[in-house]
């Protein structure tokens, strides 16, 4: 594994990041499967990665901040993901992030009432799955590779150069 660069590791997080970023908005946009406010936030770790590995390769000097940079954001990530999975099994309750709507829009009792009357998605809803799995799952596994993988450039970095 040490024979591997650094460089070709990030490539590849960037590539998993990218895809993620693009299957998600495809599956909003295109397949019409509107997220919830967690799906929403479980994509914020992939866009940093992608800015993180761009800045990376823009400037090398803080290569081994950046990687544990990308390790702190997975690790918020696999929480956030593991959060949404309980509430979608009915482990946790869902929590007042799930039922958020932008706030700046709220002036008036009669914009409380409009935004009641809309639905909103929930987060213990799972509109779209792969092979009997929610996308929430699938983002466990993923956090939970990169996790490893960046651990172990982390802790290894000098054999890594």
């Amino acid at each position: 594994m040490y024979n591997l660069k650094i460089n070709t590791f990030l490539k590849v997080i960037f590539l998993i990041s990218s895809f993620a970023i693009i299957s998600a908005f495809f599956i909003e946009y295109v397949l019409g499967h509107k997220p919830c406010n967690l799906c929403l936030i479980e994509r914020i770790p992939y866009v940093l990665s992608i800015i993180l590995i761009i800045l990376n390769y823009i400037s090398k000097k803080n290569e081994y901040f950046i990687i544990l940079l990308l390790l702190i954001i997975f690790c918020f990530s696999l929480i956030m993901s593991f959060y949404h999975f309980g509430i979608e099994q009915g482990f946790f309750e869902e929590s007042t992030v799930c039922g958020l709507k932008d706030a700046s829009l709220i002036l008036s009792k009669e914009e409380i009432l409009k935004q009641l009357q809309t639905k909103s998605i929930s987060c213990k809803d799972v509109t779209f799955r792969i092979f009997g799995f929610s996308l929430t799952t699938f983002n466990i596994i993923i956090s939970l590779i990169l996790i490893v993988l960046l651990l172990n450039i982390f802790r290894n970095y000098e054999k890594f150069q």
